[in-house]
């Protein structure tokens, strides 16, 4: 049975529709308006091997808040949607990514309670049109709507794009992890029988 969903949220701020292939092998195409957004969506779907497509229109003659924030949330809700029971998956997931200087641990437990916690400080403000701090945004929202809880640590980092990339590298693989079937896990992983 596929594992997919297609999300759309439409806006005053932003029109996005994602859609998500939990199966995939990394194929990847995405249209944001936001190029750094772009760049780490493509490597949170190639290392995650997550079929992805995103496309999205926003507010961007204000700023890349809105666009990266709702992104994320719309991203959470179709995996949430395409985990469906979560019978079988392995459920938790960990990945230290090394980018040169850089090197970024994510984990994630899908736990039906959604929460990020994010301790990757980024030395730069900006890269290129980016506002750095919208990474951690995108986190938050992302596990707040996938229902997962995500840590998201900088280990060691001193370029700011490499830090991020990093950081989006390693969720991608974490979350990987944490959605592939163990054909040892009976129903679903939990002692409390429900996620």
């Amino acid at each position: 049975m596929a594992r997919c969903a297609e999300v759309s949220r439409n806006t005053r701020e932003t029109q996005i529709t994602i859609a998500l292939n939990l199966d995939g092998v990394g194929s990847c195409a995405v249209s944001t308006g936001v190029g750094f957004l772009d760049h780490m969506l493509n490597a949170f779907a190639r290392h995650g091997l997550f079929d992805l497509k995103v496309q999205a229109t926003g507010d961007l003659e204000v700023d890349a808040h809105h666009t990266t924030e709702d992104v994320g949330i719309v991203l959470g809700e179709a995996f949430f949607k395409a985990l469906g029971d979560k019978a079988g998956i392995a459920r938790f997931g960990s990945s230290i990514i090394p980018m040169d200087e850089s090197l970024v641990m994510a984990s994630v437990d899908i736990s039906g309670r959604g929460q990020a916690y994010c301790d990757m400080p980024i030395p730069a403000p900006r890269v290129g049109d980016f506002d750095t701090e919208l990474a951690v945004e995108f986190f938050y929202a992302f596990a707040r709507e996938a229902k997962i809880t995500l840590h998201v640590k900088e280990l060691a980092g001193a370029n700011s794009h490499h830090i991020i990339e990093a950081a989006f590298k390693a969720c991608g693989r974490a979350m990987r992890q944490a959605c592939e079937f163990d054909p040892r896990v009976k129903g679903i992983p939990s002692t409390k029988g429900a996620l």
